[in-house]
């Protein structure tokens, strides 16, 4: 009846359960305990025969309590490179079976305006992305983190550590980048006060590269760098307590290495950015001995821009 105080019995296993409490308690038979919960008694006498999969659910476990804020499709990924074959249902249940979700973080609402169309590069160097994360060390004392990436390759260039990074800092910090990996056609940046000051804009004049500024409080024509933030702080800094400014460059080295080489990335076909930035390699295509998982083309994640051109050298960065 309506309002009933006890719950339904819809599944076999609270049905099986019903059943032995009623011929425990009352010594009937299975058959009449059946009867009086509507039951049928070749399911109720069911034994699953599925494996238990105590070796995948253990590896699963690992991994999960080493990567928390993976989901099961990445951990799927990382399990398939150890060479174990499993159905992502399977895995996925699972995941579920123990218990290994990933609770989301809540956040405000934020209002969504109006998003211009985003420009791809075409290749590796053609744009970076610049922006400062904030966090604190155990003692309370704040510090920040200037990030660099690559927007084409999703490779993390720097991730510089320090109690304040003036504007002078980051010239120096780019100009190591370039020393290692060339020099970008342009770069993406917020309008931060180290952003806009003087010495990075002689730095841009000096180096020849175009410096785009997105418009004040749209950080979505910066997507690339903030996506990027979002898996830094998620991944690492919510889940580390930084005992010292030693401690936070460590631990950012570390993570970085393994964002680069071994985490797997959806936007490029679950591959380390690393790995991407191989295969898109001009002479390595030309070679033959690497090919993109996709084609010859890289995989688009935002339409082309509706105005200007979309030219190799004459791509505007955002906005």
């Amino acid at each position: 009846a309506e309002g009933h105080q006890f719950k339904k019995m819809v599944t076999p296993v609270v049905k099986r359960q019903a059943m032995a409490h009623l011929c425990q308690t009352y010594e009937v038979s299975q058959r009449r305990a059946c009867q009086v919960i509507s039951a049928d008694r070749m399911s109720m006498r069911y034994r699953s025969v599925r494996p238990d999969d105590a070796i995948l659910r253990a590896r699963l476990r690992e991994l999960a309590a080493e990567r928390r804020r993976f989901g099961y499709r990445r951990l799927l990924i990382l399990i398939r490179r150890e060479g174990t074959l499993v159905n992502h249902k399977k895995l996925r249940r699972l995941y579920r079976e123990e218990r290994l979700q990933v609770r989301r973080r809540g956040g405000r609402k934020r209002a969504l305006g109006t998003r211009a169309p985003l420009a791809l590069p075409q290749g590796p160097n053609q744009r970076w992305s610049l922006d400062f994360l904030s966090d604190q060390l155990s003692d309370g004392r704040r510090f920040r983190i200037l990030a660099v990436v690559d927007d084409f390759t999703r490779e993390c260039l720097a991730l510089v550590a320090d109690s304040s990074l003036s504007g002078m800092r980051v010239g120096r910090e780019l100009d190591a980048v370039m020393n290692v990996r060339g020099r970008p056609c342009s770069i993406v940046s917020d309008n931060g006060t180290e952003l806009t000051s003087v010495a990075i804009l002689r730095w841009s004049q000096d180096n020849r590269i175009d410096w785009h500024y997105i418009a004040p409080g749209k950080p979505t024509q910066n997507a690339f760098i903030e996506s990027f933030n979002g898996r830094l702080r998620d991944e690492l800094l919510n889940e580390t307590l930084f005992a010292s400014l030693a401690h936070a460059r460590e631990a950012l080295a570390i993570w970085k290495h393994d964002y680069n080489t071994v985490r797997p990335h959806s936007a490029i076909g679950n591959i380390p950015p690393a790995t991407y930035a191989k295969l898109s390699d001009p002479a390595m295509q030309r070679d033959g001995s690497l090919e993109l998982p996709w084609g010859s083309a890289p995989r688009p994640v935002a339409s082309l821009s509706q105005y200007g051109s979309n030219e190799l050298r004459t791509l505007q960065p955002t906005g």
